[in-house]
């Protein structure tokens, strides 16, 4: 976790994304790997995250910085899965 000169606590972080999505009438098989950054209490919440935690996220897509143009997933609400669920 770092912050920024306003000290908002900020967590930049790589989410490994799967999933089956229909696309043309079949099924297509998903994996990438996600760009994200979380502030405030969402930071703190991934910054104590164990590596390899399901989760589900919610937040909108934006440039890395002004001068960047790279998307990244702001992240606005994290829920974490119960494992084995």
């Amino acid at each position: 976790m770092r912050f920024t000169p306003a000290g908002v606590p900020v967590v930049e972080f790589k989410i490994d994304h799967e999933s089956e999505q229909a696309e043309a009438g079949a099924k297509r098989s998903i994996k990438a790997e996600i760009s994200a950054v979380a502030f405030e209490a969402q930071a703190r919440l991934v910054a104590k995250a164990r590596p390899g935690s399901e989760v589900k996220l919610e937040g909108f897509l934006g440039a890395k910085s002004k001068r960047s143009k790279k998307i990244v997933l702001h992240v606005t609400n994290i829920e974490f899965m119960e494992q084995g669920a």
